[in-house]
Order: C-alpha cells, then structure tokens, then sequence
C-alpha cells in the first residue's frame, strides 16, 4: 500500500480534489444575488415535470413561483424546485430533467435546489417505487410531501398555510411554516 501523499492529492498538489455541487459561474456570469436576509423566507420556482404534480399547491403552501410546466421567467426566482407525484409515470419524468441540468440544456442562470416528490396516495410507496425514490436521493435532494386528504377535496389551504408536518425539511429550505 502507498502513502505517497501525492498520489491522494488532488491534480493541484495542494489537497483533495473536491466537487462542487450546483452551477458554477462562468467568468462573464454576473455574481449571484445576495442571499436572503435572516427570517426573509426564500422564494423559488416550482416546475411541474408532468400535469397534476401539485405546484399550484405548493407555491400556496410554501410561497414562490408558480411557474406549471415552463422554465421561469426572466423576472421568476432563479432557485428551482422540480416537482413530480411518487407514481412510476411521475418518477420517470425526474432523471430527464435532472440530466437537462447537468448536460447545461436547462436556461442558463437556474440553481436546482432539488426534487419535491408529492405523494400519489396515502400509505407507503411499493418496493420498485421506494427504490426508485433512494436512486434520485442519492444523486439530489428530494424533499417528500406526503398525502393530504383535504388537497384531494379541493381544500387547499390559502395563505397563511401550515405544511403538513412531515415537511419539516421543505418548509425550512423555504422559509415557509413549521
């Protein structure tokens, strides 16, 4: 076994070699916008990878844009949220989109944030489903919106909405409820 130092270095010599996760800015690329201040909720586009994943309800729940199935507007969040219902038509629309993103396809200035998987019924998903599921979280952040009966009966809550409280991670990454 070697303990060269060099051959576990990164190619500059210096240390490991990382990667850096979301876009990275080309050197003409403006700098980004100042983060939100601290208690200001962050706004992000939802996009709807197939009908009915739930973005209307979402933007209405956590706040943002709600853009449907479209790439936001120019005057949109920049932060995107991918949104898809947990059932396999609905599951096999996120590797496409994720790979317009890591081919640079998707417009240029977007920041994925991550997958929002909206369930498609009450209860645990099937095996071939979770399996799914942990392929796409090993790969991003997915955030996990569970069954709401009361959205079902067209009650979704209008502002100032509580998320369910599964959603704990969402509405934190939001600045939204809990």
């Amino acid at each position: 076994m070697r303990t060269d130092m060099r051959e576990q270095q990164g190619p500059s010599g210096r240390g490991p070699e990382i990667w850096l996760r979301g876009p990275v800015p080309l050197p003409d690329d403006p700098p980004p916008p100042p983060p939100p201040a601290s208690g200001t909720p962050r706004r992000f586009s939802w996009i709807g990878l197939h009908g009915g994943a739930g973005v209307t309800t979402l933007a209405t729940v956590y706040g943002g844009q709600d853009c449907g199935r479209n790439w936001p507007g120019p005057h949109d969040p920049r932060s995107v949220l991918l949104v898809a219902r947990t059932h396999a038509s609905g599951l096999a629309t996120v590797p496409g989109a994720l790979d317009l993103f890591r081919r640079g396809a998707a417009p240029q200035g977007l920041d994925l944030e991550g997958v929002v998987l909206v369930a498609d019924a009450p209860g645990r998903l099937p095996r071939p489903l979770a399996e799914r599921v942990s392929a796409l979280e090993s790969v991003i952040d997915v955030y996990r919106v569970p069954w709401v009966p009361d959205w079902r009966l067209g009650d979704p809550p209008g502002p100032p909405a509580q998320p369910p409280r599964q959603t704990e991670a969402l509405a934190r990454l939001t600045g939204h409820g809990r």
